[in-house]
Order: structure tokens, then sequence, then C-alpha cells
């Protein structure tokens, strides 16, 4: 049972229950549709509070293990939230777009990642003053491009074991990669997805800003929860041995 509780009128009021129209919708997520109403498929809220439920359950398991989780969403409706949810819980991000290879070509992005760091140092030393006024604003650009692609993941040190994802449609290079690299994935998926695709499906809405905010902010709960357990302190002690 999840520590953290879904709130089912919340999405409804929030509108987690409409899907696509249903010329547009997969096959594969008939059982978590109700019906049709206007054209649109409407999920069967019942289902996904349950699914939300494990999913939830399972940040906070992975939370309380010290497992590396990583939020990904870069749709105007949500990308201000991943970031405020990675800031806030600590956990790496991807909310502008997701780079080729960040799982696949992993070590690649983690030389990008140092240099990044190591440009930032020199530049808070000073360690720049030296050069031209021209070039200073060069170095200030790249850094400032560089934070833009590798901001969110800059903490990140090794591949994530949990990745929860806003819409594997649109972030299908993200769901591939991970797949690829076996690592475990919760998804938002709407009635236009696949939800074999995923290890932890969450089927609603994945349009609606509200409702995404809202599950957003159960994912940050649970992964605070995970880390409160007493449990955890045992986990981070033996993982700090190895």
């Amino acid at each position: 049972m999840a520590i953290v509780k879904v709130d089912i009128e919340k999405l409804l009021e929030l509108g987690a229950h409409f899907g696509h129209q249903n010329r547009r919708w997969n096959p594969k997520m008939e059982d978590y549709i109700y019906g049709l109403k206007d054209g649109v498929r409407v999920f069967d809220l019942v289902k996904t509070v349950s699914a939300l439920e494990k999913a939830l359950a399972v940040v906070t398991e992975a939370s309380k293990g010290g497992k590396v989780i990583l939020f990904v969403g870069t749709k105007k409706q949500i990308k201000d939230k991943i970031k405020e949810v990675g800031l806030a819980t600590g956990c790496p991000y991807v909310d502008l777009r997701w780079l080729g290879g960040t799982l696949t070509n992993f070590e690649q992005i983690r030389r990008s990642i140092r240099r990044m760091g190591e440009m930032k140092e020199a530049q808070k030393e000073g360690k720049y003053k030296d050069r031209t006024k021209k070039e200073r604003l060069l170095i200030d650009r790249e850094i400032e491009k560089m934070d833009k692609r590798f901001g969110g993941i800059s903490g990140l040190e090794s591949l994530p074991d949990l990745m929860i994802i806003f819409d594997i449609h649109r972030e299908n290079s993200a769901l591939r990669e991970a797949n690829f690299k076996k690592v475990d994935t919760v998804g938002i998926v709407d009635s236009n997805s696949d939800p074999s695709l995923v290890t932890w499906p969450v089927p609603m809405n994945d349009d609606a800003a509200g409702a995404l905010e809202y599950v957003l902010d159960l994912f940050k709960e649970a992964v605070m929860a995970g880390r409160k357990s007493p449990a955890r302190k045992a986990a981070s002690g033996k993982l700090k041995k190895k």
C-alpha cells in the first residue's frame, strides 16, 4: 500500500480522466478506458488511482533504498514543475530537451558535464579575468548553453535506477534509451500510448497542466517519504560502505 494517497475527486476535478479523441487511441490502453464521451476516450479513474498508488509506492521504496530517480518532462505544461520538483527533492531532472545518448552514451555525457563543472569553477575563481572581453563573453555563453543542456543532470554520477516520465509519447527517445539500458520506468500514459513499454504505467490525461502538477507533487511527496523512513538511514549507511 502506498504511503502517499491519491484523491480521486481531485483527479476528476483537474480533468485527469480525459484521453484523446477516439481516432487517436491505442487499443493496448483498452483495460484502462471507462468509455467514450463526445468522441473522446475517458479513463476509468479507479484504475488510474490504483496504478498511481502502485507507482508512488515504487518511488517511495526506491527513495528509501537510496536509488537514483530521474524526472523527465519537457512539454510546456510541466517543464517548470519538473525543475521545481527536481530541485526540491535533489533528484536529477530533464526539463528542456532530452539529449540523445543521455543513457546510451552516458560516459560522453559525463565528460561534458565534468567540463561544464570545471569551467564554472574556473569562472568562479577568476581564472578567465585575463582573457579579452570577447573571449570572456564567449566563455560565459558556452557555460550558459551547457548549463541549459546539462544543468538538471549535472549531479548524475551513474545511470538512474528509476525514471519518472511525463508523456511517454513525447518522450519516446528517453523511454527507448531507458528500455535499452534496462532502467525501470514510471510513465504517464495517455490513451494514444503503449503502456507495455513502461514498467509501471499510470493511465491519465498527459496534457492537463493541473492534473500533471498534482501528480508531480505526489511523486515529490513519495520521494521525501522514502527519505524520511528509518530504513533509509540503514540503507544509506550500507551504500556508503561499498
